[in-house]
């Protein structure tokens, strides 16, 4: 089979993705793959590291509000769907398949307007504007969220598959997440992660909760900063607690996290869906950050979904403190009995054959 991915601007985008190909070579072997994605997005970065063949266009988001850059934006779009024309016409893909970010917008509409079968997939609980877009032309859309369906209307076939992200974390080795970050197996490892380029709320208030925690309790916190923040992140870290202690693990980045969430006993994170669906898969307790900044608040959806199963407990921003993180945190670490609720409860919302329904379906969109 041959298939074009396309997907990006954040991991959340671009890993469900990689995920769908890594399925399809499980099942089938090997395939012949094209990940065409933006220009500016971390996918020009992360996909190569993939060993998967990329091509970029250029393309950018709407404002929302009155602003010349729209104007740039359309005729970004207009030279991306010529430039989307030319790859697919030479590469000949079977179905093509958008997980989500502007740049699915023309290389999606590229391809229904060749007569190539498409599939979108939506991985949040409020779907975004480029798929409510797209979701006119799809031949299917696949939601992350059961009971999703009833969003998109312009839309025939929308099926519930999961995120195809928590596939790829279900076998993923805890010895080998214990081993990468040099913690003793067996340990309490309580993660916090901003996402993949980070967040300068939560990095403040792990700076601030830090003094409160590791008195020998045990636990090995993991913070992991991203990159634009590690240096300021760390120098304030040893400012306010003399040095590193060897329970507090700093890192700018995790290239290995299906391994590390393997060994996690606690998350603090926002709420993108693709993180939302690894740790379901593993059925993480977790302390969910929304952001703020997103489109329509989609993250606080998200959030609220693992919260009202009681899987998460969801700390606004606007509330967060150094002081708010550790009570809260605390509260689930510090009683076996509630960490074990919440497992179940996470571990009942994750669905782990979601790669596996989508490659169904591409399988199924590709005969026709």
């Amino acid at each position: 089979m041959r298939i074009v991915l396309s997907g990006g601007g954040t991991g959340g985008h671009i890993y469900p993705a990689v995920a769908v190909a890594r399925q399809l070579e499980a099942e089938e072997g090997p395939a012949d793959f094209l990940y065409i994605g933006g220009t500016r997005g971390l996918e020009s970065k992360l996909v190569p590291q993939e060993n998967l063949p990329f091509k970029a266009i250029d393309i950018t988001g709407f404002r929302r509000k009155l602003s010349m850059d729209n104007v740039k934006t359309v005729l970004r779009f207009l030279r991306g769907v010529k430039a989307s024309k030319k790859m697919l016409r030479e590469f000949k893909p079977d179905v093509v398949i958008g997980t989500g970010g502007y740049v699915c917008g023309p290389v999606v509409y590229a391809a229904s307007r060749l007569g190539i079968p498409t599939l979108i997939h939506e991985q949040n609980a409020i779907p975004g504007l480029t798929n409510r877009f797209l979701s006119r032309y799809a031949d299917t859309v696949a939601v992350s969220f059961e009971g999703m369906e009833s969003a998109f209307p312009g839309c025939k076939n929308v099926i519930y598959t999961g995120n195809p992200r928590a596939t790829t974390v279900t076998n993923a080795s805890p010895q080998r997440g214990f081993a990468s970050l040099g913690i003793p197996e067996g340990s309490t490892v309580v993660l916090v992660v901003g996402g993949s380029r980070g967040a300068k709320a939560i990095n403040q208030a792990m700076i601030e909760m830090a003094p409160f925690v590791g008195k020998g309790n045990g636990v090995h916190y993991v913070y992991v900063t991203g990159e634009p923040y590690y240096e300021d992140t760390r120098k304030a870290l040893r400012q306010n607690l003399g040095g590193l202690p060897n329970w507090l693990h700093v890192l700018p980045y995790i290239h290995n996290m299906p391994e590390v969430l393997a060994c996690t006993s606690l998350i603090v994170n926002r709420a993108g869906a693709s993180f939302l669906a690894e740790i379901t898969a593993l059925g993480i307790p977790s302390v969910l950050i929304p952001s703020p900044n997103v489109t329509n608040n989609h993250q606080e959806a998200n959030a609220r979904q693992l919260e009202r199963e009681g899987a998460a407990v969801v700390l606004l921003e606007k509330d967060l403190t150094g002081q708010a993180l550790h009570q809260a945190v605390e509260q689930i670490i510090g009683d076996a009995a509630v960490q074990c609720k919440m497992s179940e409860a996470s571990l009942r919302l994750g669905k782990r054959d979601s790669a596996a329904l989508v490659v169904k379906e591409l399988r199924r969109l590709a005969a026709k």
